[in-house]
């Protein structure tokens, strides 16, 4: 048996069958899962409990809204698709080939091809990551490409964030002396790039450089060291085709080779990219929710995930010029708002672009009829944007090739980015068209709920670094208990719970017993929303988190988009050092209490490959598997973590507050 079955699974083994009791096994199996989904369907959220229980009132004053102009949201929708399938919850239907859809049953514990539930939950499960590694890695591929464009000349953006870049080129054994700026970043794109797409078996050259050696050696006994992304998510699909890869464990070994390019592909290497291309974000202050829209002005909202074409959109925006045009049409000028992490990526880059919501909540913004024109690049834009932009006649532009809307206008690369060099020209197109939305919606009914509050934002490793002269004031204060411990809370929002509403409730418990916070995606939009990104949410905080933050810092700190979990991890991994600790020993935790789309899937995942735990409301869709779900939720005997998931948020905080405690008391630093 390979090291990671031998060490990961000999809990399991007393569950295992031999072939003569197999199917006894799996008809006590499915009785069980099918319980088990049962009563957790029971717990899903409706339309009604997010009015009665939203956070946010300005959530339940549009979704009300909504339903007197007729228009549906994302929340009907989830309320007329049930009672979801159960055997879709369970992991156990199989859509891989032709003679099915088979789906596990006592009549038939087994698919046409002689697959069982561990199989097709295994396979299920694989196929679901390597789509998040795929969506992750595309957003990298393409933040990549743009620094070498950039360094080419090909792409008219400076590169402004030399000093990163500088350091990153160091940190894979590039020679920088006597180089230039354009001359390092296409050298290291290319390392980049070479790690996401080669086939040649060679070290993974951006696990090399900056994972820590503890984890390599985890990862190298495990046998779980990748060749590239593209090679893995390939593989994944490769070896869940029809008839290929039979044994569960197997590939749940792939599944720790496409967890690990998620993370070094698809999180560090953007984030390299980005930063070293834009340069780090910077602290400042930001109106945030609905009520910051303001009728009159030319409103534009971009909404996606990749900063490139949107960074010139807002420079063109922002200029003198089409201002001025703006005015002459009636306006009183151009506004920008930022919906998922688009709109979190622009926040704290540019000046002037007020994050409104995260995805789940797109379609209550359009509501408003306050937005002339939305510029939507790639992923988490549900389709369903399409149906209220008509009702109020927004005109909603695509900027991707690889993401486009019926009905919406194409302003876009293509497919081989041979017009990359007409950026500028895009971005000026997409601006003069929000200026002639904004003369055809004149007639246009505009309802904006009074809800808007400041968000301090644009923390970054760089900047507690400059604000503390190192991470050892950060490090004092977990050792001495004035912080019990740091939890990066992050991920999607999910209707299956009532939307923000974990997210919420798990910060203010956390925060009560001294936990600092971190954030970045979609789940920051309701800390940010709601003030605890504000210096005035420290009356949440305990006292000895509290004293710790002074007057200066607000008890959360916004660490920016999704792929920003990087910068999490880094304040991790400076603190963990300061205090000569290994990661997976520090009262550390990712909460995703939300999480819906595969990418999560992966994000949690990166964490709990780094030896720390992961906290959810949402289960993964593995119950049909006994085998294949103790496999996700406990890898304590490898990694040295667990994937832990309570439904009650309020629990699940507590479950977090324990387990930081048993972490500082194995430290010695229990009081």
């Amino acid at each position: 048996m390979d090291n990671l079955n031998k060490n990961n699974h000999e809990h399991i083994n007393e569950h295992q069958h031999d072939h003569n009791h197999e199917h006894h096994h799996q008809h006590g199996g499915v009785k069980d899962y099918m319980t088990a989904v049962a009563e957790y369907r029971k717990t899903f959220a409706s339309k009604q409990d997010v009015i009665d229980k939203t956070p946010d009132p300005a959530v339940r004053d549009m979704i009300l809204r909504m339903e007197q102009i007729g228009c549906s949201t994302a929340f009907d929708r989830f309320d007329t698709q049930k009672p979801q399938c159960s055997f879709g919850l369970a992991g156990v239907c199989c859509r891989i080939c032709n003679m099915g859809p088979c789906k596990i049953t006592p009549k038939s514990p087994r698919g046409v091809c002689g697959a069982d539930a561990d199989l097709i939950v295994a396979r299920n499960m694989l196929r679901s990551l390597a789509g998040g590694t795929a969506a992750h890695g595309a957003h990298g591929r393409e933040v990549i490409l743009a620094l070498r464009y950039a360094a080419e000349g090909k792409l008219n953006l400076p590169i402004l964030g030399k000093d990163i870049l500088i350091n990153s080129a160091k940190k894979f054994g590039l020679e920088t002396e006597g180089k230039t700026i354009n001359q390092i970043a296409i050298e290291l794109s290319d390392v980049l790039l070479d790690d996401m797409s080669r086939s040649l078996p060679d070290e993974y050259k951006t696990i090399k450089a900056f994972a820590p050696e503890e984890r390599q050696k985890v990862w190298r006994d495990m046998d779980i060291l990748p060749i590239s992304a593209y090679h893995e998510v390939f593989e994944s699909l490769h070896r869940t085709n029809e008839a290929t890869d039979g044994d569960w464990k197997n590939i749940m070994k792939e599944f720790g080779r496409c967890g690990l390019t998620f993370l070094y592909s698809g999180v560090v290497a953007p984030a390299i990219a980005t930063d070293s291309l834009f340069g780090p974000p910077i602290r400042k202050t930001s109106k945030v929710n609905v009520g910051a829209l303001e009728e009159g002005y030319v409103n534009i909202a971009v909404h996606g995930h990749l900063p490139i074409l949107v960074s010139e959109i807002v420079k063109q925006g922002q200029s003198e010029e089409f201002i001025k045009l703006a005015k002459e049409k009636g306006a009183k000028g151009i506004k920008f708002y930022g919906i998922c992490c688009t709109g979190l990526s622009s926040m704290y880059r540019y000046n002037g672009v007020i994050p409104l919501s995260n995805s789940v909540g797109a379609e209550l913004v359009l509501g408003t009829g306050a937005l002339d024109l939305w510029v939507a690049d790639v992923q988490d834009v549900f389709p369903g944007i399409m149906d209220v932009a008509r009702c109020f006649k927004t005109t909603v532009v695509t900027t991707s090739d690889s993401a486009r809307l019926p009905g919406a206008e194409h302003y876009a690369y293509d497919h081989h980015h041979s017009n990359i060099s007409e950026t500028e020209n895009l971005a000026r197109k997409i601006v003069t068209r929000a200026i002639e939305s904004f003369t055809e919606r004149r007639d246009i009914p505009v309802f904006i709920p009074p809800y808007e509050v400041d968000a301090e934002v644009g923390f970054s490793y760089e900047y507690l670094e400059k604000e503390f002269g190192s991470m050892k004031p950060i490090a004092d204060a977990i050792k001495s208990g004035k912080i019990l411990g740091i939890i990066n809370l992050v991920g999607c929002c999910n209707p299956r719970v009532v939307y923000e509403r974990a997210i919420v409730d798990i910060a203010d418990k956390l925060l009560e017993n001294n936990i600092l916070i971190l954030t970045n995606g979609c789940a920051s939009f309701p800390l940010l929303k709601l003030g605890f990104c504000n210096k005035n949410a420290l009356r949440k905080a305990g006292d000895g988190l509290k004293s710790f933050l002074g007057e200066n810092l607000p008890p959360v700190w916004h660490v920016g988009e999704c792929v920003d979990n990087t910068r999490s991890s880094e304040i991790f991994g400076g603190v963990a050092q300061e205090l000569g600790v290994q990661l997976k020993d520090m009262p550390y935790g990712l909460a995703s209490p939300e999480w819906a789309n595969e990418k999560g899937i992966g994000a949690s995942y990166s964490f709990r490959l780094m030896g720390i735990n992961s906290y959810h409301c949402v289960y993964p869709p593995a119950h049909g598997s006994e085998n294949v779900m103790n496999f996700i939720l406990d890898s304590s005997e490898t990694l040295g973590s667990k994937m832990n998931i309570d439904v009650d948020p309020i629990k699940l905080a507590d479950k977090i507050i324990s387990d930081f405690k048993e972490k500082r008391a194995a430290l010695g630093w229990d009081k």
